[in-house]
């Protein structure tokens, strides 16, 4: 167990650009790199949750996630690397029904089913109830006693974790950006935050409801979210998004996934360009990884006749 817990390469800052008429400066904490694959936030958030399911003697992991869940392939190996079961309760029943069919078209849950995850796929509907007593009660009947990490991994352990990305080297940003998908990790950094810095968050998803989730686990106000470029949606891409994703890996030698760091990489230098920033600014963006969906999502891309996302051999 502490292997796994204490193995992880040292993210590094990586400089990007500087803008020659303002000096506003941008640079990439290479949090992708953490783990080959558990790597960014879901290392931080699964860190300190599977310390607390060890200790208080859990033999078994029950998470949630939608077919090609970042989370639930993370939680799939790092539960593995720990000595626990791990069960992942899919949303969409009717996946489930040629379970062959989808592992081999499905490089996320093959790569789970692989860790030997027990996958448990179930309606919709059910899914949208996931937190109700009725929903924990049929999985505590189903696969017994176990230790609940919520989906995307958010919750009080999770954001503990997610405040080891900010340290004293980070102390020489004033900005600090990251995405944001169920609020985890922009609480860590807001409450790790030096007193100078200001915390944005870019929403990957339509609407503002996750002001209220952060609210509930940060500590300090020094925080917004930016609203726009959610392209459409969750998971939502678009033309512009996929060629500027490619052009960054051609320019910088970095790959972004296009549901969270690639919006959000977008969204940063559109601002910077816009005059959002003030001059001689500092902009650290955190790379939260997410780099194994890449695959599932091209083979989208590729029954709607768009652009593929490059990969770097």
């Amino acid at each position: 167990m502490n292997n796994f817990l204490e193995y992880h390469n040292d993210p590094i800052n990586q400089f990007l650009l500087k803008d020659e008429k303002t000096g506003i400066e941008l640079w990439l904490k290479r949090e992708d790199l953490l783990h080959p694959f558990v790597s960014g936030n879901k290392y931080r958030k699964l860190k300190y949750n599977l310390i607390e399911a060890r200790k208080n003697g859990y033999q078994k992991i029950l998470t949630f996630g939608g077919a090609f869940s970042n989370h639930i392939a993370a939680t799939a190996f790092a539960a593995k690397e720990v000595g626990l079961e791990s069960v992942g309760v899919i949303r969409g029943e009717e996946l489930g029904k040629n379970i062959e069919k989808i592992l081999q078209e499905n490089s996320t849950l093959a790569f789970a089913n692989e860790q030997n995850m027990n996958l448990h796929f179930i309606s919709r509907s059910d899914y949208r109830e996931k937190d109700s007593v009725k929903i924990q009660h049929k999985l505590e009947e189903k696969f017994g006693l176990f230790y609940r990490i919520p989906e995307g991994g958010t919750n009080g352990l999770a954001v503990k974790g997610c405040e080891e990305i900010i340290s004293d080297t980070e102390k020489d940003f004033d900005v600090i950006c990251s995405s944001v998908g169920t609020g985890g990790t922009i609480s860590g950094l807001v409450n790790a935050s030096f007193p100078h810095q200001k915390i944005i968050g870019f929403l990957a998803l339509k609407g503002d409801f996750l002001a209220e989730e952060i609210k509930k686990f940060s500590k300090k106000n020094n925080w917004e979210l930016i609203l726009d470029y959610h392209f459409g949606g969750y998971a939502k891409v678009d033309d512009s998004l996929i060629q500027f994703i490619n052009k960054f890996t051609e320019n910088y030698a970095v790959q972004l996934d296009p549901v969270y760091t690639g919006k959000l990489l977008f969204g940063i230098i559109d601002l910077i360009k816009a005059g959002r920033f003030k001059e001689n600014t500092r902009i650290l963006a955190i790379h939260t990884g997410g780099l194994q969906g890449i695959s599932g999502m091209n083979k989208k891309l590729a029954k709607k006749n768009m652009p593929l996302l490059k990969t770097m051999v």
